[in-house]
């Protein structure tokens, strides 16, 4: 098999095509994949690659693809639906996985398959993109700044750009199911914006709630500490609307209202515009602390959401493709580590003094 060559599943959506578009440039070729032939030919077409057009549901089709690469990157969410299917079919075809998910239930699912990973010699990295790359990198970062840390807060938010069609989907199919936290050691579910906070990202202060993000799962398993809470930029006013969220949250849980936005969201642009992209920005926050109240804070600046994802999940395809792997159920920082995030351009890193 070539080292360069990978399966790009769901390669017609908004982050799909991005990879696709950015794979040459990391000496990458991706064998373009999804349902919807139509759209995977002219991108196959437009950018001179080889496809493949196939359901998830299509067991033979899906081996078959599989039997020629040695990894994915599977972009086709919401990967509650998708992931197991295809990490069912890389366990049959010794085919290493990554994906772009975000979702605590994806990230608890996939370890599931540790042991089988291992015995296959295979990797299964869930959430190479912005869910989870920058804040697995900053959850390591404040770990070994403070190894005995306890807690760990980790916050995130965005100038400019918008969601996609595929992240908007994904948060619809959440409507009215709360948020969760890390206690103890456990993922215990809470109501979404349990708690609030304003916090300086260095370019900008802003006001955040905590939100049921992948790393409730991931940070975890990075770095071990037993109490973990995500947070992400929120209108004071939002969260102020959430304390009634008992009274209304079985009605967004109804199929009728998700549908309702879900066609809302299709009639929207796919995602945001390339400039759009190139002038936002990502704000990253982190703190740790431990038993005896000592603290340590960073943040970050990066890339816009879907084009970090784009860059990390090639460097990661890059880096699997050339034997840098370590088998079974892994996170971004626990392989690569704190600095994987500091090899995408227009990063910026800095530690926060009390």
């Amino acid at each position: 098999m070539e080292n360069n060559k990978f399966l790009l599943y769901g390669a017609n959506g908004y982050t799909g095509r991005l990879i696709a578009g950015l794979a040459a440039s990391y000496g990458l070729v991706p064998v373009l994949a999804g349902r919807n032939k139509k759209s995977i030919e002219a991108l196959a077409k437009e950018l001179d690659l080889d496809y493949r057009i196939f359901s998830l549901k299509d067991t033979r089709s899906l081996e078959n693809s599989l039997l020629e690469v040695p990894l994915v990157l599977h972009a086709a969410g919401p990967f509650q639906f998708t992931s197991r299917l295809m990490i069912e079919a890389c366990l049959k075809t010794n085919t290493h996985y990554l994906d772009i998910t975000g979702e605590i239930s994806v990230f608890e699912q996939a370890k599931r398959y540790d042991e089988k990973a291992k015995a296959a010699g295979l990797m299964i990295m869930p959430g190479v993109g912005f869910d989870v790359v920058p804040t697995d990198c900053m959850a390591k970062y404040l770990k070994e700044k403070l190894p005995d840390a306890d807690h760990l807060k980790l916050a995130f938010a965005s100038i400019g750009g918008m969601y996609s069609h595929g992240t908007s989907m994904t948060m619809a199919e959440g409507l009215g199911a709360g948020s969760a936290a890390r206690i103890d050691g456990k993922i215990t579910k809470q109501p979404l914006g349990k708690k609030g906070m304003w916090l300086d990202f260095g370019v900008k202060k802003m006001f955040v709630m905590t939100i049921p993000w992948g790393d409730v799962s991931t940070a975890y398993f990075t770095t071990g500490i037993p109490n973990i809470e995500t947070y992400t930029a929120a209108s004071p006013k939002t969260f102020k609307y959430l304390k009634w969220q008992k009274l209304y949250n079985w009605i967004l849980r109804t199929s009728f209202v998700k549908d309702y936005v879900k066609n809302k969201i299709k009639q929207k642009p796919a995602g945001p515009t390339d400039e759009m992209r190139e002038k936002a920005k990502s704000l990253i926050w982190g703190e740790v602390s431990n038993a005896a109240g000592q603290k340590v804070a960073a943040r970050m600046v990066c890339p816009e959401g879907y084009t970090l994802t784009a860059i990390s999940s090639l460097m990661i395809c890059q880096k699997v493709l050339n034997d840098q792997f370590k088998i079974g159920y892994q996170t971004p920082a626990a392989v690569y580590g704190a600095d994987l995030v500091m090899d995408i351009p227009n990063t910026t890193r800095e530690d926060i003094t009390a």
